[in-house]
Order: structure tokens, then C-alpha cells, then sequence
């Protein structure tokens, strides 16, 4: 049960950009980024949130469950924010150098001004990056 669990906090998002308010727009470039990354989806949810505010941009909640584990994506328009979450396992193979590709291809996306990152090494055995 060994994996790595990478997480992001993008800020200074452009909030007019589609990534950030169309679910068809995000599931796209999500999926697309799992392909590149060489790893699986086998299904994928997207929501997009009803406004706080009447007339106002409103976030998308987005899951793609991966063969490996999965891809968690969550923006907030209003705020310019999205956070990223990306999880495999490294159960018969690692798969790090892919969760890493997929990361970085989203983030590259979303071209924050800002990105904070966190890397968790899980299971038994794992050492500190």
C-alpha cells in the first residue's frame, strides 16, 4: 500500500477562463491530461455549483477515478483559486513520474500567478521526500 499523494493550491486563476466554470471544458482537459500522463480513467464526475451569488461565476467539484487511485479538482471563480489533488498507488509499478506529469500539466492549465504544492509519500516503507 505504497503511493504518492500530491496536492496544489492554485491562486490568481483567470476567472474567465472556461477550465474554470464549464464542466465539459475541465472533464476535457482533465481526461486528456490522465491520457497523457499514461495513466487510466475509468470514470469521472463533474459538477458545477449553483452561484452564491445570482449572476456570478459558480466552480465545478471534479473526480476522475484512476485505475492507480485517482484526480480530485475543485475551482472557485470568485476567488481565482483551484485546488488540485492526485493520488496513485505504486502497487506493481510506480507510478510517481506520471502523478508528477498530470500535476504539472493541470497546473500548467490553470497558469496561476501562485502554486503552492504538498507531496505525501503513504503506505509502509515510504520515506520523506
Amino acid at each position: 500500500m505504497q503511493g504518492l499523494h500530491l496536492t496544489a493550491d492554485l491562486r490568481g486563476c483567470d476567472p474567465a477562463q472556461a477550465l474554470m466554470t464549464d464542466p465539459a471544458a475541465l472533464r476535457h482537459r482533465c481526461v486528456a491530461a490522465v491520457a497523457e500522463a499514461g495513466l487510466g480513467a475509468v470514470a469521472e464526475l463533474f459538477h458545477r455549483f449553483t452561484p452564491a451569488v445570482a449572476g456570478e461565476p459558480s466552480g465545478i467539484t471534479g473526480v476522475v477515478l484512476l485505475a492507480e487511485s485517482h484526480l480530485a479538482i475543485h475551482t472557485w471563480p470568485e476567488l481565482g483559486g483551484v485546488t488540485l489533488d492526485v493520488y496513485v498507488c505504486n502497487y506493481g509499478a510506480d507510478n510517481s513520474a506520471k502523478a508528477e506529469h498530470l500535476m504539472d500539466a493541470l497546473i500548467a492549465a490553470f497558469a496561476p500567478g501562485e502554486v503552492q504544492c504538498q507531496v505525501l509519500r503513504r503506505g509502509q516503507g515510504a520515506s520523506a521526500p
